[in-house]
């Protein structure tokens, strides 16, 4: 025997390949600390559109979430601040997190707009929206929500998909995955963009992320044509194309029967057998020429700033009638990102989406839609109470605030008139009944009678979710 195989060395990398290795991972086991091995997908999993049955009675059958990209400022739109206007132009008496440190100012800058009590409820809405405040009886004003990311991407992603780090589902995919949709001839996840841009993160804003294909959300355009290739070439219209999407399918169908696991393969065949029926279903749908004239003044058509945000809110109530599970509207890139130039920008935004936003309460409540109808209106993070780019009054804005700021939602189960939390002073952090991201996505679930806890996806093992910290709660303070 050789004896400088015996070396330090030697001992030390048989040792952690022999029982010391096992004796680790034993105790690693024993801690709960030793990651789930990842196992290939050996059992075929079916995944479809279909109606699906929820864990308890839901409230809510069907979602609008108005998303509105770049921060609403809350002290001028839904938080009124006595005391800021006592110290307007004084230094802010506290510490300050800017996101752009370079225009920062620490002078208090009081909101140059009037709130007024509205309804029966006498909720406090500023001057700017005055068709919301016609429908301030309808809404719950969340007045405490919080991320407490600073930034756009971030903050988007937690409210989207509960977490900030990026590539997770969103929670229309979600709703999509848990409850299916009611109507097989429309998407049961439609997303409504704004003509000018996307917002920041572009698609991942509707990405189903790594739940399988068939749950992510479909675009429809905001200017004719809102569907492209909806019709069949003219030599295809009719039997011919009957005939040819019939032997299609079988096609796709005996192919896929090879591939079993073929997720993506399986949502591609479903879009497109969705395409099809999509030629007679999404026209009729997206047809504004069946609406009265009453109706689309109702929505704001006849005012050129608010027309094009009023034709996809019109879209929507009419994808939710015909049983489309989730819409999505959504603003333009930094829309309400008003770090500069807020007294012109801040009226002008609030006067092309006010008219439509209410509009679209009012309309589903007069057509026996809202209770059923989950409606929501916010954006990733409010604006601070400082003056930002201090060079002039036209010239100034409000930074980044995700500490505190404000939603409003309605329908779906959401009290009616009520107001809920309260940010300090200043508007800058919410200090009462705090409503964090997690717990909003929580509290929509269980609107929609999904336990977060229950409504998982299988990946590598392990059971994913959209409501992954511990210490979310449904806001039940919120509900009716």
């Amino acid at each position: 025997m050789r004896n400088d195989l015996h070396n330090r060395r030697h001992f030390l990398s048989q040792s952690g390949l022999g029982i010391g290795g096992v004796a680790a991972a034993w105790l690693l086991h024993q801690e709960g600390l030793l990651g789930a091995p990842i196992r290939p997908e050996l059992e075929e999993r079916h995944f479809d559109l279909a109606p699906k049955q929820p864990h308890h009675v839901p409230k809510a059958k069907a979602m609008i979430s108005i998303f509105m990209q770049g921060g609403p400022s809350h002290h001028d739109l839904f938080d009124p601040k006595p005391v800021m206007e006592k110290m307007n132009g004084k230094p802010f008496p506290g510490t300050i997190k800017y996101d752009s440190t370079d225009q920062a100012s620490s002078k208090i800058f009081a909101s140059p707009w009037k709130f007024s009590k509205h309804g029966q409820c006498g909720t406090e809405i500023s001057e700017l929206l005055p068709c919301l405040a016609k429908a301030v009886d309808e809404i719950t004003l969340v007045r405490s929500m919080h991320t407490g990311v600073n930034n756009h991407g971030q903050s988007i992603s937690a409210l989207n998909t509960g977490l900030i780090t990026a590539g997770r589902p969103v929670w229309g995919s979600w709703l999509s995955y848990g409850l299916g949709t009611f109507n097989q001839s429309l998407p049961a996840y439609v997303v409504l963009t704004d003509s000018a841009s996307l917002p920041v993160l572009g698609v991942s804003n509707f990405s189903n992320g790594w739940l399988p294909s068939l749950f992510q959300g479909t675009v429809v355009r905001a200017k004719e044509p809102r569907i492209l290739n909806l019709d069949p070439p003219v030599h295809l219209k009719g039997k011919p194309q009957e005939n040819l999407l019939g032997y299609l399918s079988g096609l796709n169908k005996s192919f896929s029967q090879g591939h079993p696991l073929e997720t993506d393969l399986e949502a591609r065949i479903a879009s497109f057998e969705l395409a099809a029926r999509l030629q007679s279903a999404g026209r009729e749908a997206l047809d504004l020429s069946q609406e009265t004239e009453e109706t689309k003044k109702l929505y704001g058509f006849h005012i050129p700033q608010s027309a094009e945000y009023a034709a996809r809110c019109l879209i929507a109530r009419r994808l939710i009638e015909r049983g489309v599970r989730f819409v999505q509207i959504l603003s333009r890139n930094q829309m309400w990102d008003n770090h500069g130039a807020i007294l012109s920008s801040l009226p002008s935004n609030c006067l092309a989406v006010d008219r439509p936003s209410a509009a679209l309460v009012l309309d589903l409540k007069r057509r026996g839609l809202l209770d059923s109808t989950a409606v929501t209106w916010g954006g990733e993070m409010g604006r601070l109470p400082v003056i930002q780019n201090d060079t002039g009054r036209e010239k100034i804005g409000r930074d980044h605030n995700t500490y505190g700021f404000s939603w409003w939602l309605a329908g779906g189960g959401f009290k009616k008139g009520h107001v809920h939390g309260a940010t300090d002073d200043f508007g800058h952090h919410a200090v009462k009944d705090v409503v964090n991201h997690y717990d909003l996505l929580a509290t929509l679930l269980h609107l929609f009678g999904l336990d977060p806890k229950k409504l998982t996806y299988q990946r590598n093992g392990q059971h994913m979710s959209l409501v992954e910290n511990p210490s979310a709660r449904v806001v039940k303070e919120i509900l009716a």
